[in-house]
């Protein structure tokens, strides 16, 4: 970015940060609830992960029109945070695999 467009749009690093929180705390929720859905469901294997990934651009869409209004470029530093922030992080994957195998092997048992 130049100077000149950080005096038109400027961009906050606090303001930055905290959106970053947000998105993490939305995917690591939505990811435990398709984890949910996906065991009750009984999908094993690639389709569990084909599962997640459409779930979680499900998500990306939502939270791109509900929350950044479309222009994601106004609230984080770049346009694809929005899309990849979090979808194979430490926490969203793995609460997604937890509560998959967990509910998979609770309707099976």
């Amino acid at each position: 970015m130049d100077e000149k467009e950080l005096l038109i749009n400027p961009v906050v690093n606090e303001n930055v940060i905290h959106n970053q929180k947000s998105v993490t705390d939305i995917r690591s929720l939505t990811s435990s609830v398709l984890g949910v859905a996906a065991g009750i469901l009984g999908l094993e294997s690639l389709t569990g992960f084909a599962f997640y990934l459409a779930g979680s651009f499900f998500v990306s869409v939502l939270m791109l029109f509900l929350l950044a209004g479309g222009q994601p470029k106004s609230f984080f530093r770049g346009s694809t945070e929005i899309w990849t922030h979090e979808v194979f992080g430490t926490t969203s994957l793995s609460s997604y695999v937890l509560t998959w195998t967990l509910f998979y092997n609770l309707v099976r048992a």
